[in-house]
């Protein structure tokens, strides 16, 4: 059974190798050379230091970040087994009296804004890994580069046109490529490194604090371009759940971790011998006959990491609807036996506009290169401060004892923010404008629900009004089973008033039905349902869902009807649903243009019938005139 179990656990270390560390797995096309380039590094001027302090800042950003912070530390901090920027909002809210009523709003206020960032990083992280393996194309010929941008634009509108389709049978071939590119990036390494083997030397840590040292603001400078070194890093702490922290641990330090780190020193290796080669040394450190082979499969391990952004961006998305902090969007189940494989049009849409964009506008991975970094090292900052707080008020640890490493990472993520404010102007505010807005749309929505949900419950009913009427029989009864969905499982739902008033009869079967996501990611399946009794054909079921999972809203409603009444046919329920029309003219404190705003984003929301995909041909809807 333990060998099963081991093999399973390479399995999945194996599968990780392309949904977790297909981002950080392409940094080598562009990260070294924009070090160098961002360095002025001068082969005729300078000595070995400057080659040598990049790398060595490279190397133990790796080791410090992604092995010790995420994969040793932040691997821990998890909200059931569940990793990402919500999780640690989830872990933190757990202890009841971690934090004040203030300051859990300030909690969330911050995690709101570390979930924007990822937004920034997601349109950012597709269009330079494909741009950078496409121009790999100049290395074969120069005259190409007038087709390296049609050509990633087509590459990346293909990419996003077909997750539709969804990418199960892809997705099961991501791990095999990303083990032969991971290998294939430590034997091009381990062959340009031999014939160097001093170039070692770069790996001492006092190489880069020399640098740092003795190159004051412009040593700050350069740690934004250290830092394409090690992004992907918050997609790993995200993806903690899906494989858990030793499959993960697997497939860095036996693979991803000893493939970057001799891919860094062949290149390294290659550029003290070769000056030249500072124009692409990725490129250049493959021999000539296999340059052709290496451009395709680039090209394939970039689509990877973008596949596997993109997936995050979607499941992100689906997390902080069911959350309350985005509007319900479409969401397309692409695998039926999955239903963890989502596809969502708006947000897929959105992004590929925006990574066609940014490959137009930018033009080349070096000046996309700008615009890279502050969001993921603003997100990684953000990271630490939260874990503080969790070792300090969840795992009881001394004030040292957590101080000690989360000092450490926070001044290496506070030289990465530095380092990439010092771009700002050259396209580093794209991520952080992005990043605004995201943050501005989740503030207004969460704001709006809470204005809109003190409108509804004023002047509310309680279900024993409506107990009374039935009893009395001044209700006339259909046959049949109504479920009268509610946001709040308190009071009787003004659609059903609603209905009552204009129609003056009632179902035979009520049922008042609320859909709540709680803040953990997942709910245990004994408190998935609660039903409530107001009478023999009267009942209120609340089903409970964690914001990690998809909600099967029509099943598990059957399911308790069976326990009503085993005679109830679920093609004879009907489900109303209430159509809110907002008019922002109301007493709510917000801005009007908020007001507006968030008027604007219902409009936009699937109603809640649609987004828990109950059957279409069995809903009603009745429109509610509210102000706000």
């Amino acid at each position: 059974m333990s060998a099963q179990k081991d093999q399973a656990g390479w399995g999945l270390a194996l599968v990780a190798l392309g949904v977790v560390f297909g981002d950080i797995g392409t940094s080598p096309l562009y990260a070294l050379r924009e070090c160098l380039v961002h360095a002025g590094y001068d082969p005729a001027r300078d000595g070995r230091e400057m080659l040598f302090g990049p790398i060595s800042l490279m190397f133990w950003s790796l080791t410090l970040m992604v092995s010790f912070k995420y994969l040793l530390l932040l691997s821990r901090a998890t909200a059931q087994g569940e990793g990402g920027i919500f999780a640690l909002l989830s872990l933190l809210r757990s202890k009841k009296d971690a934090f004040s009523p203030a300051g859990t709003a300030r909690l969330v206020l911050v995690v709101l804004f570390g979930a924007a960032l990822l937004y920034g990083d997601g349109m950012i992280t597709p269009a330079i890994s494909v741009l950078a393996a496409v121009e790999g194309l100049e290395e074969l010929n120069p005259a190409l580069h007038t087709y390296v941008v049609p050509i990633a634009v087509v590459i990346l509108l293909g990419l996003f046109m077909v997750q539709r389709f969804g990418t199960a049978r892809i997705g099961n071939a991501f791990g095999p490529i990303m083990l032969v590119w991971f290998t294939v990036l430590g034997a091009v390494g381990l062959y340009r490194f031999s014939a160097m083997p001093s170039m070692v030397q770069a790996l001492s840590p006092h190489w880069g604090l020399n640098y740092l040292a003795h190159h004051g603001w412009h040593g700050i400078g350069i740690m934004g371009m250290v830092l394409l070194a090690v992004t992907g890093c918050e997609a790993l702490y995200a993806d903690i759940g899906h494989f858990g922290a030793r499959p993960l641990k697997r497939a860095w330090f036996f693979v991803a971790y000893p493939a970057l780190t001799l891919n860094y020193l062949g290149q390294g290796a290659l550029v003290l011998k070769d000056p030249t080669s500072l124009e692409n040394p990725f490129f250049r450190a493959v021999p000539p006959f296999l340059l052709v082979p290496m451009i395709v499969m680039a090209t394939a391990a970039t689509i990877i990491a973008s596949q596997a952004m993109i997936t995050g961006v979607f499941s992100l998305t689906q997390q902080a609807v069911q959350l309350g902090y985005l509007p319900r969007l479409k969401i397309v189940h692409t695998n039926p036996d999955i239903r963890g494989q989502i596809y969502m049009p708006q947000v897929n849409y959105l992004v590929m506009v925006a990574c066609i964009a940014l490959v137009v506008g930018f033009g080349s991975s070096s000046r996309l290169a700008s615009a890279y970094g502050l969001s993921v090292s603003l997100d990684m900052l953000l990271s630490t401060t939260l874990f503080y707080f969790v070792a300090r008020r969840i795992w009881k640890w001394a004030w040292w004892k957590a101080l000690g490493p989360v000092l450490v990472f926070a001044t290496i993520e506070s030289s990465y923010v530095l380092g990439s404010l010092t771009k700002f102007f050259q396209g580093a505010a794209f991520p952080l404008v992005i990043a605004a807005v995201v943050w501005m749309l989740m503030k207004t929505w969460t704001d709006g629900r809470a204005a809109l949900r003190a409108a509804t419950l004023r002047g509310r009913l309680p279900p024993e009004y409506l107990v009374d009427e039935l009893r009395a029989g001044r209700i006339v009864r259909v046959p049949g089973t109504a479920v009268f969905m509610s946001a709040s499982p308190a009071g009787l739902p003004l659609v059903m008033l609603h209905h009552l008033k204009h129609n003056k009869a009632l179902h035979e079967w009520l049922v008042l039905m609320t859909v709540r996501f709680e803040g953990e990611p997942l709910v245990a399946e004994a408190d998935r349902c609660e039903v409530d009794e107001f009478n023999t054909d009267f009942y209120r079921v609340v089903l409970r869902y964690g914001f990690a999972e998809t909600p099967n809203v029509f099943e598990d409603l059957c399911a308790a009807l069976r326990e009503i009444n085993p005679k109830i046919k679920p093609a004879t329920i009907s489900f109303y649903q209430s159509r809110e029309l907002l008019l922002p003219t109301g007493p709510a404190p917000m801005a009007h243009w908020r007001k507006a705003l968030f008027v604007f984003l219902s409009r936009l929301a699937r109603p809640a019938t649609g987004y828990f995909e109950l059957p279409p041909r069995q809903v009603i809807e009745l429109g509610i005139q509210l102000e706000l």
